[in-house]
Parts: C-alpha cells; structure tokens; sequence
C-alpha cells in the first residue's frame, strides 16, 4: 500500500516548522512530495538534514532560486503538480516570479498553500515572528499556566504544528476535494495566528457563556479544578488526572482514598478548588508513580502516567499501536491518523535527491 495520497504531488519550497509539518503528513499517507532546497544550505534550528523528522519521505531537489533556468524548471513542473506549499513572508514569492497569479496561470487546478505566521495582509503581515508571539496575539497563550503565574507556552505545539502545519494540511486537503468537484484553483493563506485562534474555540465558548474567567488556572480544563490537573508522586515523578465526569470522579475518591473526606463531594464548587486540590497533592505525594498506575490503570478514572520522552515509546499502550517507529537510529512518531483501507507506509527518514 502506498497511503491514502497516493498520486497526490506536492512541491514544497523548503522552510523550518510549520510548512514542513504540513509536508510530512501528507507525505506519510502516500503523496509525492518534492522538497526544493538552496544549493549547499547551512544547517540551522529544525533543519538537520537526513536526521529531521519534519522531512521525512520526500525527493529533494536543489535549485537556486535567483536563478532564471531554475525559475522556469520550477514552473515547468508546477504544470502537473497538485500542490505548491511555501513558507516565505507575503510577497516573497510574486518577487521570484512564482506568486500565485503565475503559477495558476500555468495551472489552473494548483493548490497554492501559503505558510506565515501572521497571514498574507493586515498590519503585522510583514513581520517576523515565531509561535510563542502568534499564540500571544491570538488569546491563546493568556490562558496557559498555573494560578497567579505567568503564561507558559507549551513548547510549540499550538501555534507552528497545530494551528500552522496541521491546519495547512486540512487547508490543503479540503482544497483538492473543491478542486475535484469546480475544477478550479485555490490560494489557501494559513495564519498560525489564525490557527491558534480557532483551536481556542471551546475555550471562547465557555467565556462567552459565563463558564470561563479570563485568568489562568482557575478553571475547569486550565488546572483550576482538583480533578484535572497534574501531581508529583513520591519519587519525584508525575501522574494526570482528568476526572470530570461524575461516576469518573467516583471512581478517583474510591481508588484514592481521598472519598472518606466529605470536602470532596462538592465536585464542581469552584470556590473550594484551591483547598481540595492541596489535598490531593499531598495525598498524591504518598506514592510513587508506578504505585498509582498499580492502583488506577485499568479503571476509568481517566488517569495517566507523566511519560518521559525516553519512556513514551515502550509504554504497553503505545507499544502494541505501534505509535513510534525508527529509521536511521532515529526514534519518532508513525504517521497518523491511520488508515485501515490504505495504510501509511513506514517512513523514512532519508530523502531521495532528483539531483
């Protein structure tokens, strides 16, 4: 099997993050993915050539961009692919002759997929950025971290791969299914700052109705509830606790022993929170973590054990889905989500060079 995009041809313009991201998921599900370098290109952050994860199962092609022979290859190619994806700043493109207006001129069915952190206009469309700054903007990162403390970012999960490279590849996705059916083009332009925004949308949902106060961790999915949150154990390790539903709530008072203080039957009080939860910390700090996950794996406490990144890939769980593979001596995550038509390929983490 060769994955769910087979025949599907992608020419990526090569960048770090996001756009990458985006190119790697739909080269993991089967799709020809051309990745255009610069001619003998440094290294730099998230670019370790054979050994970058991002760019896993592509052909690499390098050109130089301010060449004219390499330009008109570049549109010659455009003229039978599927998908163009570039991650420069807005105008960046229409400079090297190879803006949209040209490309869907030589190809009226071209997806053209527009990475930036900011969008294609508005008054900050120009500038530099990076996710921690597009999060900010977005509302986002106003609601992470605990209590009384400063925002925390959780790395850069939300707004390069979350709100930037997976909703470009849903952009790019939903954009071959109107292809098919209009036979015309699409200029998708994907904001991270966008991205990030909608991936607050139950979050907005619960402040427009009344159900959220705009400050951090004092609410019911931010670590305001004692019932949701994380907890060191004993041998300095961590468990996380998602019992919201009541008869799951039930469960974590009698699997703890925390059921015997009839403090704990006020579940949704909001205004004792903060007494709770410092019993179930202190109660939590009675154990280890491997004692806990004797007492509550199996059950639907909703509970987990805090894994490192060295310990993720031989959980039981994660080791029978076959969550993480390796290639090159490189642990990583297998392409998701999964197909059982049209399975993904194993990846690889070396690309093919067309030259």
């Amino acid at each position: 099997m060769a994955g769910a995009l087979e025949g599907l041809t992608v020419l990526e313009f090569a960048g770090i993050g996001p756009g990458p991201f985006a190119c790697m998921m739909l080269a993991d599900h089967g799709a020809r993915v051309i990745r255009i370098d610069r001619p003998g290109k440094p290294g730099r952050v998230g670019d370790q050539g054979n050994r970058d994860i991002l760019n896993r199962n592509r052909v690499r092609l390098e050109l130089d961009l301010k060449s004219p022979e390499a330009i008109a290859q570049i549109r010659e190619m455009v003229r039978t692919a599927d998908v163009v994806i570039e991650g420069f700043r807005p105008g960046v493109m229409e400079r090297l002759g190879l803006g949209p207006d040209v490309l869907l001129a030589d190809n009226p069915r071209l997806i053209y997929g527009r990475m930036t952190g900011w969008g294609q206009e508005g008054p900050m469309a120009p500038l530099a950025g990076h996710d921690i700054n597009y999060i900010a903007l977005a509302g986002a990162l106003h609601t992470y971290g605990a209590a009384g403390g400063k925002p925390q970012f959780p790395v850069n999960a939300v707004g390069d791969f979350g709100g930037g490279g997976m909703m470009m590849a849903f952009g790019v996705m939903a954009a071959v299914f109107a292809v098919q059916r209009s036979g015309t083009g699409q200029v998708i332009d994907c904001a991270m700052v966008d991205g990030a925004a909608i991936l607050s949308a139950m979050t907005w949902t619960f402040f427009g109705n009344g159900q959220w106060k705009d400050e951090r961790g004092v609410n019911l999915l931010d670590g305001g509830a004692h019932f949701y949150d994380t907890y060191q154990t004993s041998d300095g390790k961590w468990i996380a606790l998602g019992s919201i539903e009541p008869q799951f709530y039930a469960l974590l008072m009698e699997k703890s022993g925390l059921g015997v203080d009839p403090a704990f039957a006020a579940q949704m009080n909001q205004a004792e929170w903060p007494a709770l939860k410092a019993k179930v910390a202190a109660m939590i700090a009675t154990k280890t973590r491997d004692e806990w996950q004797a007492i509550m794996d199996g059950t639907d406490i909703c509970f987990a054990p805090v894994l490192s990144l060295k310990e993720a890939p031989h959980h039981p769980h994660n080791a029978a889905r076959g969550m993480f593979v390796e290639d090159g001596g490189m642990t990583m995550p297998a392409p998701a989500p999964r197909f059982l038509g049209t399975p993904a390929p194993a990846p690889r983490l070396a690309s093919e060079s067309m030259g």
